[in-house]
């Protein structure tokens, strides 16, 4: 078993897929070690395990909607693309998704991944309930309101606390949006004017090779202004974000309203195929620090070129999870899509964090870094208390993995 790029070793073992939420239970109080692996969209040691890997669409299914209190309570096995359609159905949205729509909500939110927009938090913002097994095999309940010294701390958990069985999200009222490529948008005038481009619509995406030009995904909400945009030309067809790849699979681009599950990811729904032929690493910067980013990150170009198919800016608000690269700061991602070859691509992760370090960044959980356990530690004032709550939830360590063991190693402070 691996992972979807497959560069995780995920053991031999079948995973065991529970059919309720009681196997589930038993599953993890018989495990020395258990892990949940989500859609294993992750490149790293995140998935990890030494035990049982558990998947979660066996489960039953649930959408439930509170219309009063404007949330849904979700199954954690079930894609995002799933609950969207479902709720766009019921007339409401999710104020932000993911580029790739495939992704289990649980395990989205459990690693911090985004999306993007100057107003947009992370995925895990949004959630505002949590139901999981703890490590007796015991149901835990965690709520933003009643639980206001844990809860912030149990959103981006990275599996540490318990295998989540359920979440509640945050929704509004279902809105349009229509998707437009700028193309040949210098990437010095990005940088000059980062916060004019990054601010054209509700969605924005730049993606470029750090050579001389960009890319720029607007995704305009139809029932908000946006300014016309003066950078870059219209794209002339469909685009694919890594250049020269077949655009059939992404979602529609050419202006044309759609609702918001249709336009706000990259990808339709079931795109992409089991598999993905490329590695993938993504570092959370402070916005101020976006200038200084763009010039280091040019200046490599002749080190990316040989080993990067696609390099993609974006940009996220800032929330209070102690886990969320984006805590406390409004940020800016930089994302690169690699070649499947890690010899050749770990050398030039090196490279590109010896530059953006010094600037603040943060590693996506899910994604490849170089950075050692210490290093990523240090960029997270809460490390402590989450390796408390850790202490408190898992005193055996029996959700931990490789990766947990090095930012969290135990009696650090």
């Amino acid at each position: 078993m691996r992972n979807w790029a497959g560069n995780v070793d995920l053991g031999a073992d079948p995973p065991a897929r529970p059919r309720s939420t009681d196997e589930l239970r038993r599953i993890v109080a018989d495990s020395a070690r258990v892990r949940a692996v989500g859609s294993g969209h992750s490149f790293s040691g995140v998935l990890s395990r030494g035990g049982t890997a558990v998947v979660l669409d066996g489960l039953p299914p649930v959408v439930e909607i509170d219309t009063a209190a404007r949330t849904v309570t979700v199954s954690a096995g079930l894609r995002y693309a799933d609950v969207a359609a479902h709720l766009h159905r019921a007339g409401h949205a999710l104020a932000n998704l993911p580029s790739l729509p495939d992704l289990t909500a649980a395990g989205a939110c459990a690693t911090g991944t985004h999306g993007s927009g100057d107003g947009r938090r992370g995925l895990a913002a949004a959630v505002c309930g949590l139901q999981l097994v703890g490590a007796q095999g015991e149901s835990v309940e965690l709520r933003r309101e009643t639980d206001p010294g844990v809860f912030a701390g149990a959103v981006v958990s990275l599996g540490a606390l318990g295998i989540v069985t359920r979440m509640t999200l945050e929704i509004e009222p279902s809105f349009e949006v229509a998707q437009s490529l700028r193309t040949a948008v210098p990437v010095a005038e990005v940088q000059d004017r980062f916060d004019d481009v990054f601010g054209a619509a509700y969605s924005v995406s730049m993606f470029t090779m750090w050579t001389d030009d960009a890319v720029v995904w607007l995704k305009r909400r139809t029932d908000r202004p946006a300014p016309e945009p003066d950078f870059g030309v219209p794209a002339p067809g469909p685009l694919h974000p890594v250049p020269g790849a077949d655009p059939a699979s992404c979602t529609p681009q050419l202006g044309e309203p759609g609702p918001w599950h249709e336009r706000l990811p990259h990808f339709r729904a079931g795109a992409t195929g089991p598999a993905g032929d490329e590695l993938q690493s993504e570092y959370f910067l402070p916005r101020a620090a976006a200038p200084a980013a763009f010039a280091a990150l040019r200046g490599l170009g002749g080190t990316l070129g040989p080993v990067l198919q696609v390099g993609e800016v974006r940009t996220v608000h800032h929330d209070d999870l102690w886990l969320s690269p984006a805590y406390e700061r409004d940020s800016v991602t930089f994302h690169f899509t690699w070649i499947r070859d890690t010899a050749r691509v770990l050398p030039v992760i090196a490279a590109v964090e010896e530059r953006l370090a010094p600037l603040g960044a943060r590693p996506h959980w899910a994604k490849l870094t170089a950075m050692t356990g210490p290093g990523i530690r240090s960029h997270y004032r809460r490390a402590a208390d989450f390796q408390e709550l850790r202490a408190t939830f898992d005193p055996g360590g029996k959700f931990s993995n490789a990766l947990l063991d090095d930012v969290f190693p135990a009696g650090a402070r």
